[in-house]
């Protein structure tokens, strides 16, 4: 019992780092789009620079699991819970590294007016959030049906890039002067589509967790 005690107990530790680290890449994406709407080039340089906090949360948990591994020794469920951990910390790490490539964007397109109104992009950027954060909370409380409905949701984010796209598109063929800005917009929204695609990836290693299969 006093084994299985300890156990728990790191492994508490170990969620509670996870949905710390899930937290601040929250604030991350906020930030992001934040600093793209309002060109802000202050906020996008801080969120480049917060990509290295987020390597280094990264890094932390990893060990943790490691350790937990090595001093528990542990099998089954137990085992799965860990594994998955590392694949979503991986997934989160990615995330971040999105956000930072966004905000290189903003910075290089923050002298320019933007060609229309940005709001399907925002509108992407919370259901992406969304399915992190309940990534997140499925992951700690072992909610699988969570888990799953995260899954179907990538099906919303997909359409929104689809829309965002035929948009940019429609801009470029109305004047060949708007190709340039379209182009840096599409980068945009396929790192967003990305984004999307790690928070599925962290809801199926979730399902794998609960179930023991994929």
């Amino acid at each position: 019992m006093p084994e299985r005690y300890e156990f728990q107990r790191e492994l508490d530790v170990l969620h509670k780092d996870l949905t710390k680290m899930g937290a601040v890449i929250e604030k991350t994406m906020d930030d992001m789009i934040e600093a793209l709407i309002t060109q802000n080039t202050q906020l996008a340089q801080e969120i480049i620079e917060r990509d290295e906090e987020i390597n280094k949360m990264e890094l932390q948990v990893e060990k943790e699991c490691i350790l937990l591994i090595a001093r528990q020794q542990p099998i089954a469920s137990d085992l799965r819970d860990i594994a998955a951990v590392l694949k979503i910390i991986t997934d989160l790490e990615r995330i971040a590294d999105h956000c930072a490539d966004i905000s290189e964007y903003t910075i290089k397109l923050s002298k320019e007016h933007y060609l229309k109104p940005i709001i399907h992009i925002p509108e992407m950027v919370e259901k992406v959030k969304a399915m992190v954060k309940d990534a997140i909370d499925s992951s700690v409380k072992k909610d699988l049906e969570l888990a799953k409905s995260i899954c179907e949701r990538d099906d919303e984010v997909d359409n929104y890039f689809d829309t965002i796209i035929e948009e940019l598109i429609d801009l470029m063929k109305e004047d060949s002067e708007n190709i340039r800005q379209c182009k840096d917009f599409m980068f945009i929204v396929k790192y967003l589509e990305r984004m999307g695609d790690h928070a599925t990836n962290i809801a199926e290693w979730v399902i794998y967790t609960v179930t023991g299969s994929h």
